[in-house]
């Protein structure tokens, strides 16, 4: 798997992307992770990339020719299975979609900064607008490294045990139930027993039972989803 990030603050990610699974799924080959940065497509001697929104208004929007410049660059050299842009405006992300994108061959991810980018780059380029929520941040990068994040991890071979991200919240549309580590009491808090037991089924039946009455009490939109 392939992903670009044309970002205009590319800093933001390179640390991100450098260290925990995302380090391990790059050394090993597996995800090929780039990052863009659009200032050096800038046509301007002061290598601005943003101007004035027509029409008036606070905000500036960032200019679509670095952006269409870089993003002609990279498909010069590969086609892409989806061109993604992080916008409060977009479909919320979620699990099911990670799903799917870990199976692509080749993402391009556009961060938008300031009060977006122009139109008309989202209209001739972008093949998925996408949103983390419903709230606004000062630009795309964390949105984006998040959903690099999400990707990347269900790849085959980048996780040392691959069973791990199938237990994982909203895989099954339930939410992930408690886990407990040594010791088995601690401050008088003791482990429950049944996952002392070592009798799987009873422990799988049990972890269901949590998963489910943790998901009805926290989240009765998953909830309602998950009973239908």
């Amino acid at each position: 798997m392939r992903i670009d990030i044309i970002s205009c603050l590319p800093q933001l990610i390179e640390s991100f992307i450098g260290h925990s699974i995302l380090q391990r799924a790059q050394e090993r080959n597996i995800v090929t992770l780039n990052l863009h940065d659009l200032k050096k497509y800038s046509q301007d001697k002061h290598g601005r990339i943003d101007d004035y929104a027509f029409g008036g208004g606070a905000g500036m929007v960032m200019t679509p020719e670095p952006l269409a410049a870089c993003i002609e660059e990279l498909l010069s050299n590969r086609k892409y299975d989806e061109i993604i842009y992080m916008t409060p405006d977009g479909i919320t992300f979620n699990q099911t979609m990670a799903n799917s994108y870990s199976l692509k061959e080749n993402i391009m991810i556009i961060c938008g900064h300031y009060k977006g980018i122009d139109e008309r780059i989202r209209q001739k380029y972008v093949t998925k607008e996408i949103s983390v929520g419903d709230f606004v941040v000062s630009g795309g990068e964390i949105p984006a490294a998040l959903v690099a994040d999400a990707i990347i991890r269900l790849v085959p071979r980048v996780m040392n045990d691959e069973t791990s991200a199938l237990t994982d919240s909203f895989q099954d549309d339930l939410l992930a139930p408690p886990v407990y580590t040594r010791p088995a009491n601690w401050e008088g808090m003791e482990v429950p027993e049944v996952l002392l037991s070592g009798h799987a089924a009873k422990i799988e039946d049990w972890r269901l039972q949590q998963a489910m009455e943790r998901t009805k009490k926290r989240r009765p939109d998953l909830w309602k989803k998950y009973s239908e």
